[in-house]
């Protein structure tokens, strides 16, 4: 259960080890890039071209790198794109790739830049995290040959990738992660299958994905569940889209919801709503960075423990799947009406009075609502919301949501629409739904795009699967994996 006093608020939202080394802490650096964008994207320019515009980025990169290394940290992560941004060709992109062999090849490309052919990038990264002894996460295209004869074989002859790579402070290779959940990329191939990288430091042990890989069951939750990592590092590319997939509302959920660190780092374009990176534990967000006023990138900083899961006190003791079947649901309203958040259609009530407890339902989603107003604003419209179904237009992920939120204006019809800002104060507010998963993720947004600090808390237990996943004031719940990935 979740108990908590919150100030103003916009909307609130949940989506639904093993120990290495002997450190506790570390401290861990994100940077948030406003990358140099190339003059064209859409007809092809010179490896040459292509790599000035890679090294402009590195430059800005390596300030970066060097400040944290020089504050301390032991590793950094930078986000995806950060090199030359997006909206390539398959032929446009080319220019932009280099070969990244496995890293079993054990291979310092510092020391030895020409071993897999003409790889400066990767010798340029690689020297910045051996001369500042610092482990570095960078995000570059990885080109694949193949036999063209081959049905699988793209025209060119190359498989191409949205890879990440990771360097050690002594400048080796030490991961390559090939993003396996694709958005609007059509430079770039999936994978056969979703690769599950992870490594290991003397500060714990370490998985890696990219953007929107974090909405799926693999190979996101498979890293936590099955391979038992403390800490996710996870370069974006990420555009927020308010009510629920703002990115640092999602991601501290996320970090909550898994009971691991993450350490998020998104692109800085303010023209494409893009910004929002931080430093996020099982309990709470450490540091993290929102801004759609100014054009600047923004490096952050914190210590985090090496092992979270094992930090964490114990959970209060609650009998979670005795009460999912003892639970007896508050009044269906019947005022329910139909509203959309983007494109799914949601089951809505209004939160009429000053306090009460309110149930609405959708399929076999019930969504469960207990709050306390200090004072309502006339002028604002509160409601709960349920949905379950396929999400969106592209309709890939299967989401359980439920909702508190503010609707933009008074008019009902405006129920879903993104808000910023908001003026009711809610002493208390407890939801709980009938999820079919164990995978629920408690995320607070309050006024002006900010998290909460901290006053709310999320408890559960793991070892059950219980029909009513949490009980959280404040919150959205959001289950965005497959149908039948059910505990």
């Amino acid at each position: 259960m979740v108990t908590s006093s919150f100030p103003t608020f916009v909307a609130v939202f949940a989506l639904i080890t093993l120990q290495v080394g002997t450190e506790d802490s570390f401290i861990a650096a994100v940077y948030e890039h406003a990358v140099i964008l190339p003059n064209r994207t859409k007809t092809p320019v010179s490896q040459e071209d292509a790599l000035n515009l890679m090294n402009k980025n590195i430059d800005i990169l390596e300030r970066a790198i060097k400040q944290a290394a020089e504050q301390g940290a032991r590793i950094i992560v930078t986000p995806e794109d950060a090199l030359y941004g997006w909206e390539f060709t398959r032929e446009t992109i080319f220019p932009y790739l280099e070969d990244i062999p496995d890293p079993q090849v054990n291979w310092i490309p510092c020391q030895d830049s020409h071993r897999f052919g003409h790889t400066p990038v990767q010798a340029r990264l690689s020297c910045l995290a051996k001369n500042n002894s610092i482990y570095v996460l960078a995000n570059l295209g990885d080109k694949k040959p193949c036999n063209s004869r081959h049905s699988t074989c793209p025209p060119n002859g190359y498989f191409q990738y949205n890879t990440n790579v990771v360097y050690n402070p002594e400048g080796k290779l030490v991961a390559r992660y090939h993003k396996y959940h694709l958005y609007s990329e059509p430079q770039f191939d999936v994978p056969e299958k979703p690769e599950l990288v992870t490594f290991n430091t003397t500060f714990g042990r370490f998985g890696i994905f990219t953007c929107f890989d974090i909405l799926f069951y693999d190979p996101a939750v498979t890293l936590v569940k099955d391979f038992h990592v403390d800490t996710i590092l996870f370069p974006t590319a990420w555009m927020n889209v308010l009510p629920l997939l703002t990115a640092i509302e999602f991601h501290s959920a996320w970090a909550m919801g898994m009971g691991v660190n993450l350490l998020a780092a998104n692109i800085h374009r303010v023209s494409l709503n893009m910004t929002g990176s931080g430093i996020y534990t099982p309990n709470g967000s450490k540091v993290y960075h929102y801004d759609m006023k100014t054009e600047s990138g923004k490096l952050l900083l914190s210590d985090v423990d090496s092992h979270p899961l094992s930090s964490l006190a114990p959970p209060t003791a609650v009998n979670w799947s005795a009460y999912a079947t003892t639970i007896k649901p508050f009044p269906v309203q019947k005022s329910t009406f139909r509203g959309f958040i983007s494109r799914d259609g949601f089951n809505f009530t209004e939160l009429f009075e000053n306090a009460g407890n309110l149930t609405v339902c959708q399929k076999e989603l019930c969504c469960h609502l207990s709050y306390r107003m200090l004072q309502k604003e006339e002028n604002e419209v509160y409601v709960l919301g349920a949905f379950t179904g396929l999400h969106g237009r592209r309709r890939r992920e299967y989401w359980q949501v439920c909702t508190m939120l503010k609707c933009k204006t008074t008019n009902l019809t405006t129920c879903g629409q993104p808000v910023e800002t908001a003026s009711t104060r809610f002493e208390m507010f407890s939801l709980s739904g009938t999820f079919g998963t164990k995978y629920v993720f408690p995320e607070v947004l309050l006024t002006e795009i900010h998290l909460s600090p901290g006053k709310f808390e999320n408890s559960f237990s793991s070892r059950n699967c219980p029909k009513v996943g949490l009980n959280i004031h404040l919150m959205k719940l959001l289950h965005p994996w497959e149908k039948d990935k059910k505990c």
